[in-house]
């Protein structure tokens, strides 16, 4: 508790090494709250100074924190292709309203190894004529991998953008079958 008899929310972070480079994991009791691709240290301390502003606490750097442990734990057997889905707890805290609905849909709908159009998922949350906004939640994710916003394309077979870069997008798609491996 704090000095004013509120419990204070804990932010507990760390970093996993992956094929498509440094993953920032950080987790409130709740659950899994943040997942950043590329997390140099500049990008780390910028994705800190985030998650400290709208979580109110600073965050812990923590990886023997036992929700972060699991978390790498699953992360490192997603990579190996040993392990096709996440079992983890989340905390939605970040992403509301309509974002919150079309992650919600991808995490539990579309699974590894398939796609779906931003046009049938925005249908598959009642809003058929929202292909944008889903263009616009998958920007927003802040549990990318985890909630799989790699596996939204465009509906003329195109791969469509992704906030951790196309590069990183057609990694996570080989990876899951969806794609062949870059030759180089």
């Amino acid at each position: 508790m704090d000095s004013h008899g509120q419990y204070e929310q804990r932010v507990v972070w760390a970093v996993v090494g992956t094929d498509i480079g440094p993953l920032l994991l950080a987790a409130t009791g709740d659950g899994l709250v943040n997942v950043v691709f590329h997390a140099t240290d500049t990008v780390r301390e910028r994705a800190l100074e985030r998650l400290a502003a709208r979580l109110g606490t600073e965050p812990v750097e923590a990886p023997g924190s036992p929700l972060l442990a699991e978390a790498t734990h699953q992360m490192r057997a997603y990579f190996a292709g040993e392990r096709h889905a996440f079992e983890l707890p989340l905390d939605w805290s970040l992403i509301s309203g309509f974002n919150r609905q079309v992650l919600r849909e991808l995490a539990s709908a579309v699974p590894y190894g398939t796609v779906v159009g931003y046009g049938d998922l925005a249908g598959r949350v009642g809003q058929p004529g929202a292909a944008q906004a889903v263009g616009a939640a998958m920007g927003a994710n802040p549990l990318p991998v985890v909630v799989p916003c790699h596996r939204v394309v465009e509906s003329d077979g195109g791969i469509g953008g992704f906030g951790g870069g196309l590069e990183t997008k057609r990694k996570l798609l080989a990876l899951e079958g969806v794609l062949p491996e870059p030759l180089f």
